[in-house]
């Protein structure tokens, strides 16, 4: 049960991770992202490309260079195992690296009061939607 080292890297972690929830991603939306130079981002970028777990395409809008990020499968299954290799480390604690819930805040964005579970207030009084997890995805 072993953390595979080209994700484990927190900036590649997170690059990963954003890169699960997309199709794809350009460049610049990355960086920003994560919050890394576009030195790091390059960096990292490459070593997760070098290791099959990131397609990497170049491009044109209009006349300017783009550089678009793409989890392959490869690397969605490397992902997939490191999450769960992660709970299996986490699970004697009682924690989980999975949330049972997810918390959405809603004063930045409109909400579908169909999708709703709960409504909760945080701390600092902002409203919060509380999702459920779909039933289709397996407990851990």
């Amino acid at each position: 049960m072993e953390l595979d080292p080209v994700i484990h890297a927190p900036a590649r972690l997170q690059i990963v991770s954003l890169l699960a929830a997309a199709d794809e991603a350009e460049f610049g939306f990355v960086r920003d992202t994560v919050g890394v130079s576009d030195s790091v981002l390059s960096k990292h970028g490459s070593a997760l490309e070098a290791a099959g777990y990131v397609a990497v395409r170049k491009g044109y809008v209009g006349k300017r260079p783009k550089t678009w990020f793409k989890l392959t499968g490869k690397g969605r299954a490397a992902f997939t195992a490191y999450v769960e290799n992660l709970q299996r480390i986490v699970a004697p604690s009682g924690l989980s690296v999975v949330p049972d819930e997810r918390v959405q805040r809603v004063d930045d964005q409109p909400v579908d009061d169909r999708r709703v579970d709960d409504r909760r207030v945080d701390d600092d009084g902002r409203r919060l939607v509380v999702r459920r997890r779909p039933s289709s995805v397996p407990r851990q």
